[in-house]
Formats: structure tokens, sequence, C-alpha cells
């Protein structure tokens, strides 16, 4: 059986993640307290119609054992069982104006003077150890929902064989770098469509814009250096047993230049038969 453990912060989009576990053919269970991991994944392999997949949540609502929930997990891993765990995470700005936005009470506020800062600190505080032996993190900070639907079914659908996604990422450094990225590119460097008035509201996708970027000679000459670098390095990364790979490409404003050169990337990815998703960040983001 291939078991998932979703877990993460607070309002990071647990349950959006859930539902897209639920539409690509998991038995989802919330609220998992850890003490009962492996009691119910025991009941699970035993079950006379049992399914193949199964994702579990647990969260800082389980509370009264939430302390222990990094020992739970590390213990049910340590117990030669088949699972991953995705971490769901997000800036603590955008974590504390989604719960003001809903006024919604953070788990760990309840029955205590604390405000949401604090509470949004000791639950990142908690989860730290957790995070840091996650075989996924999502950060949701600059994700739509459909966005997020999208990275959760890329990972897990059809995904038997634990062999690295490569995240091809482009983005705005005026909307800041993503968290995940592993590699960064600068590719302002590069003549800029957006001063063309008949290029400047397109966006890399569109041919126009792609033959622009691609027509000087420093990008001709920066493609094949990217290639040969990012060759090198996977070998690498996946002797490492990384599963997830983000290569965050950025120019100014994430919705011409970057955009071109993550679908660059994604083709390479293709033709090198790599597994790999392309995600462009910030190309809906309004036109300033």
């Amino acid at each position: 059986m291939e078991f998932v453990i979703i877990t993460g912060m607070s309002g990071a989009g647990k349950s959006r993640a859930v539902a897209a576990m639920e539409d690509i053919g998991y038995y989802c269970v919330d609220n998992l307290p850890p003490r009962m991991l492996g009691s119910f994944t025991d009941l699970c392999m035993q079950a006379e119609n049992q399914t193949d997949k199964v994702a579990i949540v647990m969260d800082a609502r389980s509370r009264e054992v939430f302390g222990d929930i990094f020992e739970g997990v590390s213990e049910f891993l340590d117990d030669s069982r088949s699972a991953r765990i995705l971490f769901l995470d997000c800036e603590d700005a955008v974590l504390i104006q989604r719960y003001k936005e809903t006024r919604r009470r953070h788990p760990l506020m309840d029955g205590e003077r604390v405000s949401i800062e604090q509470a949004v600190s000791a639950e990142r505080a908690l989860l730290q150890r957790i995070h840091s032996s996650a075989d996924y993190v999502i950060d949701t900070t600059h994700l739509s929902v459909n966005q997020l639907r999208e990275k959760v079914v890329d990972i897990f659908l059809d995904d038997k064989n634990q062999a690295m996604l490569v995240n091809c990422m482009s983005f705005g450094f005026k909307y800041g770098l993503p968290k995940e990225a592993d590699l960064v590119f600068d590719v302002r460097c590069l003549p800029n469509p957006f001063y063309i008035p008949e290029l400047k509201h397109r966006t890399g996708l569109e041919e126009p814009v792609r033959e622009y970027v691609l027509k000087w000679e420093q990008a001709q000459n920066l493609i094949p250096k990217l290639f040969d670098l990012v060759d090198y390095l996977l070998p690498l990364y996946r002797d490492e047993g990384k599963t997830q790979l983000t290569i965050a490409v950025g120019c100014t404003g994430g919705k011409h230049r970057s955009v071109v050169f993550a679908q660059l990337l994604g083709e390479h990815m293709r033709e090198e038969e790599v597994r790999y998703i392309i995600n462009h960040r910030d190309i809906d983001k309004r036109k300033e």
C-alpha cells in the first residue's frame, strides 16, 4: 500500500490538497492523531476491500498529542512502511492575513490569551523537524487554488517509482523569490519584450514573445549553457535521494522572458525523459 502523510501550517491549504488527493483516487482521513498512525494503517492493510492509496492529514487540531507528531511519524516510517510526507507551507504574513480575512480561530489559540502572530510562530516551531523530513514541500504563498491542485496531482498521480519530479517555474522578481526553489536563474540580462508596445501585454506562452526573446545572440548562447548545467546537476540530486527539484527562472514581472525559458526547460526535460511540470507563478498577476 502507498501512504501519504499530509501536514503543514494551519491555513496553508491542506484541505485543498486533500481534495486533490481524493480526486485522484486516494482514501483520505483528516485530523488523525499521530499516536494512532500505526494502528490505523494496520487496519487499512487488513481491510477486506483494501485500497492501495491512502492519504492521512495530521495537524495542530490534534493539539493534545500535537507535541508527538514527529515521533509518531518517525516511528511509523522506521517500521518499514511505504510512506511519503507532503508538507504545506506558507509565509507567516500571508497565513496571518488569511486568518484575519476568514475570522477563523487558529488551533493553537483555543483557551489561551495568544495572538494569531504568536500562534503561527509556535506552530512553525512545533513543525520544524517534520518539515525538514518531508519528501515534498509546497509553498502556497503565491499559489491559487487551481495551481495548488495541479501541483498535488502532478506529484502523486501514477507516481509509483519515487522518481524525482522537476518543477520548471517562472516567476517575477518584483513579487519575491519562490521559497521552494532549489535552483534560481535570473534572465533579466536579456532584452525585455515589455518595452515593445505590441508585446507588452502578451506573455511568453505566445509565439511573438517567444520569437523576440530567442532571437538575440545572448539568449541563444545561454540556452546550451543552462541545459548543460541542469543536465549535470540532476543526477547528483537524484543520487542524493531528492524526490522533487524546483528550477526557478526569474525576470522582472514573470510574464515574458522567464516564461519562455521555463517552457524551454520543460521541453528539454521531456526530451531527456525526466518527469516534470511547468508552473508560471506570476503570469496572471495584474499588470501595474
